[in-house]
């Protein structure tokens, strides 16, 4: 029976591509389009009223983003009641049968769970979309879009990155790089939060955002998040960290994904990006980081205290012993091999599999691996861009319509709601963009990849890594909050020099 089903997805694909319409449609496809953006936007509702649909559950994903927090509210609720009646039932029982009895584990307790998953969201929405697609358009659409139209390279990127930075040969070589900074202010708290937050995101340019990403959440849960600093100062320290990752990668050409979109059809390699992009980006960052410091500098006299009363885990961890130098080296050379075949998933994955077995051999030197975490982020990149990739019908008018200045900001709030790599990936397709106007695009996008969770790729990483340090799970309102500063500080940089 599957594999009847498999024969005719395949046999409803292929027929579909041969003579079915392109789908989503092409927006070259869209002509006599006249007056402003909302004329068109209606104009492409009535040729494809599909187009509406698709937005509406992505829509309907995105608030479901912001309600995640109230799903683990109720869950936890839930799984009290459930808990209060499992120790009622366990009084003396007399003569009641066994298959009276609840089960362990509350059911709706875990749905809810499910619910409340940040990064299950979006996969979710997937399930409504194909049945919409499957509604509208038929099985045979779905398969052809999702199985030949959408790249998943970028989601299964991110999971074998992921995995391999946070190895512990890996995580305590960035440790010791780091602490060598950080111990110009003596390895304090202070000194460990700055040099993380500033050098961390700097070296996305190099070993890609992602990887950045990993390592910089990885050493601000060992330095600073376990010391349980103020919620205030948390989301602060959160929104910061994921504006610095954001505009961290554009000093080369190859290691952001909104820079990587735009990077061959503009012609835009290492040197221009770092005239035009990095050192802006690298004075944002320590401007950026400078205030947050000052504005919380109090507090971490606090923190350096509750470090000492922790020094015992530190001490635990130092008396497993060094990792070998040449153990080091080699997962250093997985993770480069996988940077340089980063667009070739074939490639990627098969290292990753030699990893797998290099990590059970020198099994004593490694963590436990554990890939719940990158396989979540995965999960969730996945389902974005399967939904991404049916909103370029109202982003390019959007953005085609826009001046400098209005495109900088509306590059920026798009972000918010999208990836910034979709954002400018469309930026390509709209035809006779000045130098001017490629650059607002560009800064727009990595400015505001900090707002969301949603908004830049490595975001789902850095949150999978911190939620747990966020007791009701990492508020949408609450990192929008603690990234608006920097965001703004960074829009000033990009703007004004």
């Amino acid at each position: 029976m599957i594999l009847g089903l498999w024969v005719a997805s395949a046999n409803a694909a292929a027929e579909l591509s041969a003579d079915g319409p392109e789908f989503p449609r092409p927006l070259e496809s869209y002509v006599g389009e006249t007056g402003g953006v909302l004329d068109v936007l209606r104009s492409r509702i009535e040729a494809e009223p599909f187009n509406l649909v698709a937005s509406l559950i992505f829509l309907c994903a995105i608030i479901h983003t912001f309600l995640t927090a109230k799903f683990r509210h109720w869950a936890h609720e839930v799984e009290e009641a459930h808990a209060k009646k499992l120790k009622a039932r366990a009084e003396p029982r007399g003569d009641r049968d066994e298959d009276d009895q609840p089960d362990e584990v509350s059911f709706k307790g875990q749905m809810l769970h499910f619910l409340g998953e940040v990064e299950a969201v979006f996969g979710i929405w997937v399930v409504v979309l194909i049945g919409a697609i499957s509604w509208f358009k038929g099985w045979g659409t779905v398969v052809d879009y999702i199985g030949h139209r959408v790249n998943f390279t970028e989601p299964m990127f991110v999971v074998v990155i992921m995995a391999l930075a946070s190895t512990r040969p890996v995580l305590l070589f960035a440790e010791q790089c780091l602490k060598a900074v950080a111990s110009l202010g003596k390895c304090s708290t202070a000194a460990w939060w700055l040099s993380i937050l500033i050098i961390a995101p700097v070296l996305g340019s190099f070993i890609t955002e992602p990887a950045a990403m990993t390592i910089g959440a990885l050493l601000l849960a060992r330095q600073f998040y376990r010391l349980k600093p103020s919620p205030k100062f948390c989301y602060a320290t959160l929104g910061l960290l994921f504006v610095n990752v954001s505009v961290g990668g554009t000093f080369t050409h190859f290691a952001a994904p909104p820079v990587l979109m735009v990077a061959a059809p503009w012609g835009w390699d290492t040197p221009y990006m770092f005239t035009h992009f990095g050192w802006k980006a690298l004075l944002g960052i320590v401007g950026a980081t400078l205030l947050y410091y000052v504005i919380f500098r109090k507090e971490f006299a606090a923190l350096d205290a509750a470090r000492a009363a922790l020094g015992a885990d530190d001490a635990k961890e130092r008396g497993r012993g060094p990792v070998p130098a040449w153990i080091t080296t080699v997962q250093l050379g997985f993770m480069a091999l996988t940077v340089f075949v980063a667009h070739f998933p074939a490639l990627f994955v098969g290292g990753f599999l030699f990893f797998l077995a290099f990590a059970q051999a020198t099994a004593h030197h490694q963590s436990r691996l554990d890939l719940r975490g990158p396989l979540l982020v995965g999960f969730f990149l996945a389902g974005l861009v399967i939904h991404g990739g049916l909103q370029a019908w109202w982003i390019e008018p959007v953005l085609k319509s826009l001046g400098e200045v209005p495109l900088f900001l509306g590059a920026t709030a798009l972000t918010a709601v999208n990836d910034n790599a979709a954002i400018t990936y469309l930026a390509t397709l709209v035809p006779g963009f000045t130098d001017e106007l490629k650059y607002a695009v560009v800064a727009g996008a990595v400015t505001g990849g900090g707002l969301t969770v949603i908004a830049n790729a490595p975001n789902p990483a850095g949150q999978a890594i911190l939620q747990k340090f966020f007791p009701e799970g990492i508020s949408p309102l609450g990192l929008l909050l603690g990234a608006i500063t920097p965001t703004v500080l960074l829009a000033l940089t990009f703007m004004m020099l």
